[in-house]
């Protein structure tokens, strides 16, 4: 089925399957009632990064980071402003590699920030360093 696509809620982890031609209405999380698509980042734990790297088909990027990483710090606002710029082309995310160490071993994070966009429940692409809206605006394009 072509015309929806799967989005889990990045809340709480709710499977929802969202007629694409829907996703600039502002869909809503079945369970929850939080927007799907709605331009920000959301905070994931290790559970919901699962869910939604393996099972969606909608394209998510997420940013790994820590809180003591100075360059972390300093591109969270071009991560949020490229969440904006791409509201309803892709959903952000970010997870704590000091708070969830497993998921850093599992993907072999050698270096933080670590952006990798995940598309169709795999990894697409990776791009590694703190970087300006503009440059990860076009990582995602470039890639969907």
């Amino acid at each position: 089925m072509t015309d929806a696509t799967k989005l889990t809620c990045l809340s709480c982890g709710q499977a929802n399957r969202v007629p694409l031609a829907k996703l600039q209405a502002g869909p809503k999380c079945a369970k929850c009632a939080t927007p799907l698509v709605e331009g920000r980042v959301a905070e994931l734990d290790v559970n919901i990064h699962d869910k939604a790297t393996r099972g969606d088909a909608f394209p998510l990027i997420v940013d790994y980071w820590a809180p003591w990483c100075g360059p972390c710090k300093m591109m969270a606002p071009a991560f949020a402003q490229a969440a904006q710029d791409l509201q309803f082309a892709a959903r952000f995310a970010k997870i704590d590699t000091e708070k969830f160490p497993v998921v850093s071993q599992r993907l072999q994070i050698r270096g933080i920030p670590l952006l990798i966009l995940y598309q169709n429940g795999s990894e697409a692409a990776r791009l590694s360093g703190a970087r300006p809206a503009a440059d990860i605006a076009a990582f995602v394009r470039s890639h969907l």
